[in-house]
């Protein structure tokens, strides 16, 4: 049993290393990691550097032609992450602490049936010997963020008089929320990262576009009456995302 129990605090096998290759970007030379067997033509920029999926059929000339056509994106990325003074990676293990709306939530492993639970800021993951804690502790922080932002929505509509939207969670790489008329809003589930604060003003600036589906001045009208420190917190937003934890 002893045994089992200490199983849980092992780190999950690593998938498969992409491989690594080199390419010349702007007078430098940048490593990235090549996986193929994606759906489609992308790439990603965090601490462990620059990643790039293509799907097989892809050859490796229109790859590296589809990073140079995004040169000053990923240089500027590359940069910002030069100058981070946190690590973004984060094991989940017993003890571990997670950015939680301002604060930190601690996590409690324990033997258990693969289930999430919260207790108050104190993450409970009940797991079997050989679970992804990663997952497990992201399908809870997604709870949270589904029980957290549909407070905020019902309190942004109800200024506004609107009917509650359905809302939905987005795991998406660029953006922090979306509307739709006929799908309701979408928050990017990773705010439950953030302090409370700038969560409100993309719940607001979605809420507007229920009003005003474009960014024109009569939306930004709206975000203002909804959050009138609409611009301050747009701006923090922009600093803190190259700081957001990667679990």
């Amino acid at each position: 049993m002893i045994l089992e129990q200490l199983k849980l605090f092992r780190l999950p096998s690593p998938p498969p290393e992409a491989k690594t290759r080199h390419l010349l970007i702007g007078g430098r030379i940048i490593d990235y990691r090549l996986k193929s067997g994606a759906k489609r033509l992308s790439m990603t920029i965090d601490e462990r550097g620059l990643r790039i999926g293509a799907p097989h059929r892809i050859a490796l000339g229109e790859i590296e032609a589809f990073v140079q056509g995004h040169a000053d994106w990923v240089l500027k990325k590359l940069g910002e992450l030069a100058h981070a003074t946190q690590p973004r990676h984060l094991t989940i293990k017993d003890g571990a602490r997670v950015p939680l709306l301002g604060t930190e939530a601690e996590v409690r492993v324990l033997p258990g049936a693969n289930r999430v639970r919260w207790v108050a800021d104190l993450l409970v993951l009940e797991a079997r010997p050989e679970a992804d804690l990663a997952q497990l502790a992201v399908r809870a922080l997604q709870k949270r963020a589904l029980g957290h932002f549909g407070q905020r929505l019902a309190h942004f509509t109800g200024q506004l008089d609107l009917e509650l939207p359905k809302l939905a969670l987005s795991s998406a790489h660029t953006r922090w929320g979306s509307c739709s008329t006929h799908g309701g809003i979408r928050v990017n589930w990773r705010l439950i990262h953030m302090p409370t604060h700038l969560g409100d003003y993309v719940v607001a600036h979605e809420v507007a576009h229920l009003l005003e589906m474009n960014h024109s001045a009569r939306f930004w009208d709206v975000v203002g009456s909804l959050y009138p420190e609409w611009k301050a917190a747009r701006t923090e937003l922009k600093q803190r995302a190259a700081s957001l934890p990667i679990l």
